[in-house]
């Protein structure tokens, strides 16, 4: 009998869309031709497959991609594996592959490409099984500057690692001798220059302090047994391949990935993301991390990979974050993440129009009212007419017992209010105090539902109630909640009845660092019980360090809750690149600021490369973003002002302006925060009394991937 055929497996590298969206429309379309055909017949004679001369690694052949453009395809000797490396014009393209070899690294299994001008030869004669020769012609750049003779003598910085260590993190052998002569930490940053994103990683944070065994949790790398190195097949289903290779089964879905800008976080997954991602859980997981971390896109992978599995017909995902804007983000790119069968079992919504939906069906007609809506405040002042005379509290700490009292702990009686502890607020009440102030907190919610009105607390509750009382059930398979901190107690205790304990129940992310709008929660009074199954993200991709270093500090000496019943806190969270120190910057005047902001941003357009779509100014008030608007629509060919509950649109063009609420959940290459001295200087000097301040601060500081730049205005 003959056997069947081997199936061709085809994959794409993240370093082939990057080069695919460097290249002319023109170039990009006859890419397209060529990988219809490749797809249809990758050994089809018409695809011009060559070897090419020079080439370090056999394996390594050139397509053409029309008529002066080449692309670097892996075809292993054996299997029927093809790899797109790399796409360029002719003459870059034989350079690239002639400075590059691909291996399986024979400990972790994974799949490496290595630059071989920064490799030298072993007296072994053999690397990974291959002859030494591939990589002897090649001359080491001496990536470590010669230094002094003392400092020459210093000690390396991973003499405490022995080797075994080092390749068993994923340092490929043939590299060793140059991270052995890394002895400063300002060198560190070079070695991505020459290591594997995987080995960099761990070498990064065996610099930062992390032990070997910290690093294989951190970054979830597994030692492989029996590694085949010339099983590319094999290689290519490992987690830590899986990062930088992405296998497509047709044309189609090759289309998809190349359709909209290369955003890697839609294709490729840190394995430690993978690892929550892919998780079974018999319950309950929550996954906290500082910003830049990738929370939401382990959220909308995980949302994702759940809808692909459900199997009962109906079934749906929801997942659901705090605010309209959030939700319209999530919305657009889980589009793009998600095949049509997938999206369709995924419904995103933010909660308060979950609720409003909900009881509207159920024959409630509320209107949700908010802290800033003025029927809420008129009525808010005529409550407080029922406070005794004789009783001096002040409007604002009223207010303030309210939301984080009365509606914080779901009290309806006066008898609950009497017994609840109150630790942590500014202020002592008696137990006659608080019966008197009672009257007021029961006529505000009073005139709310006469007036047909509801805080959206008032209506979770509601929803909750009725849920319970009723007996409804929701096709939702699973719940995933993102931005988790903004949520408080009785949101929680509602999500908690949308969907049946069980597997892969509820996955619930967030970072109480960044808490805009809610109070303290504590899951385990909601009927969440975390326990075993809470984990936290500490590689911050986003973000520089100098950046996130400047953003962190902003929070010092702040306690944060950890969402239950613990604390949170920074440490440990380390960027992977660095960058500019953030700029901070003083004006007398808005036209001043406007100038120099205008100037900063022709720096970046002219010596950073910097696209305006990059680049995104942000305010705390809509009326400071109508000045910059006004003015900078003089100076720039196009802005575009990012509006509150739509999804940033980003095939318009121009600078990108927003407020500080409104670009959470965001990022950008350079960030720009303007605002006022009373807005802006309570944060960056770190008074007790500004939370509110350095929080928003800190998130809008967090959205940068390469630079930040404050413009504090003193004007009188």
């Amino acid at each position: 009998m003959n056997s069947s055929p081997i199936p061709i497996k085809i994959a794409l590298g993240a370093d082939f869309l990057v080069s695919f969206s460097r290249l002319p429309p023109k170039q990009q379309k006859q890419v397209r031709e060529f990988l219809d055909k490749f797809t249809e017949n990758p050994t089809g004679s018409a695809l011009h497959d060559e070897p090419i001369q020079g080439a370090r690694d056999p394996n390594l052949r050139s397509v053409r991609m029309g008529s002066e453009y080449r692309g670097i395809v892996l075809k292993p000797q054996q299997g029927n594996v093809y790899v797109l490396l790399w796409v360029d014009h002719h003459d870059e393209a034989y350079r690239w592959a002639r400075n590059r070899t691909c291996t399986i690294h024979p400990q972790t299994g994974t799949i490496q490409v290595i630059r071989t001008e920064t490799v030298e030869p072993e007296a072994s004669g053999t690397l990974f099984g291959a002859p030494a020769a591939m990589f002897a012609s090649i001359p080491s750049p001496t990536p470590i500057p010669m230094q002094e003779m003392a400092e020459q003598e210093a000690p390396g910085f991973f003499d405490a690692v022995d080797d075994p260590t080092l390749l068993s993190l994923g340092v490929p052998e043939a590299l060793l001798p140059h991270v052995r002569r890394i002895r400063r930490e300002a060198d560190i940053e070079s070695a991505e220059t020459f290591l594997p994103q995987e080995a960099f990683e761990a070498v990064f944070l065996l610099a930062a302090g992390y032990t070997p065994e910290e690093v294989r949790k951190e970054l979830d790398i597994s030692h492989e047994p029996m590694v085949d190195t010339d099983n590319f097949a094999a290689a290519m289903e490992r987690a830590g391949s899986k990062r930088q290779f992405v296998v497509v089964t047709d044309a189609i879905e090759i289309e998809k990935i190349l359709a909209v800008p290369p955003d890697q976080w839609r294709i490729f997954l840190h394995p430690s993301q993978r690892r929550l991602v892919e998780m079974t859980a018999n319950g309950p997981v929550q996954v906290l991390g500082s910003a830049g971390t990738g929370k939401t896109v382990v959220a909308m992978h995980r949302a994702a990979w759940l809808a692909k599995r459900l199997d009962v017909p109906g079934q749906k995902i929801l997942f659901t974050t705090f605010t309209r804007n959030l939700a319209a983000d999530i919305a657009e790119n889980l589009k793009k993440l998600c095949s049509p069968d997938e999206w369709n079992r995924i419904e995103v919504i933010h909660l308060d129009a979950w609720v409003r939906r909900f009881l509207e069906k159920q024959g409630y007609f509320l209107k949700m009212t908010y802290d800033e809506d003025a029927n809420a405040m008129e009525l808010w002042s005529k409550a407080l007419n029922m406070l005794p005379s004789p009783l001096s509290f002040s409007p604002d700490f009223l207010r303030s017992e309210w939301v984080n009292v009365v509606q914080a702990y779901g009290i309806m009686q006066m008898q609950e209010y009497l017994r609840v502890s109150r630790v942590g607020r500014s202020q002592r009440l008696s137990r006659s105090e608080r019966q008197a102030i009672w009257p007021v907190f029961e006529e505000y919610r009073a005139l709310l539902l006469e007036k047909g009105l509801s805080e959206p607390v008032d209506a979770y509750r509601d929803a909750t109630k009725l849920i319970q009382d009723q007996r409804i059930g929701f096709p939702y398979a699973a719940v995933i909640v993102d931005e988790a901190q903004d949520f408080g107690n009785e949101a929680f205790r509602l999500l908690r009845e949308l969907v049946r304990p069980g597997v892969n129940d509820l996955f619930i992310v967030g970072d109480a660092h960044q808490r805009l709008y809610g109070h303290q929660v504590i899951l385990s009074r909601c009927g969440i019980d975390i326990r075993g199954r809470s984990r936290k993200l500490r590689i911050n991709y986003r973000t520089t360090e100098e950046i996130k270093n400047w953003a962190t500090g902003l929070l010092r000496g702040l306690d944060v809750d950890d969402l239950d019943v613990g604390l949170d806190d920074l440490t440990g969270i380390r960027s992977l690149t660095h960058g500019s120190q953030p700029v901070v910057q003083s004006c007398s005047s808005e036209e001043e600021a406007v100038e120099r902001i205008s100037a900063h941003i022709r720096q970046l357009m002219a010596y950073e490369n910097a696209v305006p779509e990059a680049i995104c100014l942000v305010t705390r008030s809509n009326r400071e973003l109508d000045m910059y608007e006004k003015y900078l629509l003089e100076k720039f060919p196009a802005v575009h002002r990012i509006e509150t509950s739509r999804a940033d649109d980003r095939t318009k063009p121009g600078l990108r302006l927003a407020t500080i609420h409104r670009v959470k959940g965001l990022e950008f290459d350079h960030m720009i925060v303007s605002g006022h001295r009373d807005e802006l200087e309570p944060a960056l000097e770190g008074k007790g009394s500004s939370l509110e301040h350095r929080i928003l601060m800190y998130v809008a500081a967090t959205r940068a991937r390469k630079s930040l730049l404050v413009c504090r205005i003193h004007a009188t």
